[in-house]
């Protein structure tokens, strides 16, 4: 266990390094001034200079860079912002749960809906159930999320009246009334490669021989599709998850704009407008932590689903697989079959009726 979570820190700890790197050099290299921008276009030379002395612009870069990770290392915060003279990791605490809750339910809500119906699909391959799902994903492949947004607000707010349209309440259940349009509008633009993937998948598990093996020794079909099946099926679409889901931390700034709510994509979006070096820092950070937090889960829950993971991974680091991996049941192998099965046709008796 100690051996794992040094590997797992032993990945994370450089990737936040280069990304600390890379957000501090990179917005310097935009062009413009942050302080002009700040005290405007009035402003005379003599009260932008003072500003950028007391902001530290002026310090050389590798000591404006020292200071940066000093201060990131000993108080999480990437300092005061240059607009409102707020700390950095205040503002971004306060409009992480909003952020957060809607990249939450909308996985949600894209799991719900692309289990079921890939499932479908796959058991009912060519009919005319596969072809209403392989015609939906496609559709809404083609939507941008803006459009589907508008909808759901036509529908749902103010056709139906059933949720708010925007803003995020806060009576009892209010900010979860409130982000259900939002999360569902990201949910049905995640759904449709989840569900390409895992109906392909499924197809695919659903003609290996380890299966007709199972349904040869009148295995039930429910324990085939939920314990091999879909555990076998899982892995790839569990990693397209994993990265749509990384890719949203930081890309939450449409459905934002289109339904009203203050998160952490609008403030990010303000803060470049503004150059705001510290809150642009910050987000992105934040974004990048989320985004390593995500990614080493999502391994975490490959390896639970493949024990193939957890043998190689411990192979690949030089350390000794426990039995227990070495003999655990494979998605995709003959080892899969019930207990009895194997034996008999070793002793050449066949399946006892």
């Amino acid at each position: 266990m100690l051996r794992a979570a040094g590997r797992i820190l032993g990945r994370v700890v450089p990737v936040m390094f280069g990304v600390v790197v890379a957000v501090f050099f990179l917005l310097r290299m935009v062009p413009g001034d942050p302080a002009a921008m700040i005290l405007g276009e009035r402003a005379t030379p003599a009260s932008i200079a003072a500003l950028r002395g007391r902001l530290g612009l002026d310090l050389p870069l590798w000591q404006q860079f020292t200071g940066f990770l000093a201060q990131v290392a000993t108080r999480f915060d990437t300092g005061d912002s240059l607009v409102t003279g707020s700390s950095t990791r205040e503002l971004i605490l306060a409009r992480a749960p909003v952020s957060l809750g809607i990249v939450g339910l909308a996985v949600l809500l894209a799991v719900l809906l692309a289990v079921p119906l890939a499932l479908a699909a796959a058991l009912r391959k060519d009919g005319w159930v596969d072809h209403v799902v392989r015609v939906l994903p496609a559709a809404g492949m083609g939507m941008p999320l803006f459009w589907i947004g508008l909808l759901l607000i036509i529908v749902f707010a103010v056709q139906l009246r059933w949720l708010p349209v925007g803003g995020v309440g806060s009576g009892p259940g209010e900010p979860l009334r409130s982000l259900l349009l939002p999360s569902l509008a990201v949910a049905l633009g995640m759904a449709p490669p989840l569900i390409r993937s895992l109906r392909a998948q499924l197809i695919d598990v659903l003609s290996a021989d380890f299966v007709t093996t199972l349904r040869a020794a009148r295995v039930p079909e429910r324990r085939i599709l939920w314990r091999h099946v879909v555990r076998g099926a899982a892995l790839p679409t569990l990693t397209l998850l994993s990265v749509n889901t990384a890719y949203l931390i930081g890309g939450t700034l449409v459905v934002e704009k289109v339904f009203g709510i203050n998160g952490l994509g609008t403030l990010l979006f303000q803060s470049i407008g503004s150059r705001d070096f510290p809150v642009v820092q910050g987000v992105a950070l934040y974004c990048a932590v989320v985004v390593v937090l995500v990614t080493t889960l999502a391994g975490v829950l490959a390896a639970l689903l493949d024990p193939r993971l957890r043998v190689a991974d411990a192979r690949g680091s030089g350390e000794t697989a426990p039995p227990s991996a070495e003999r655990a049941p494979l998605p995709d192998s003959q080892h899969l079959a019930p207990e009895g099965f194997g034996d008999s046709a070793q002793h050449g008796g066949g399946i006892r009726r």
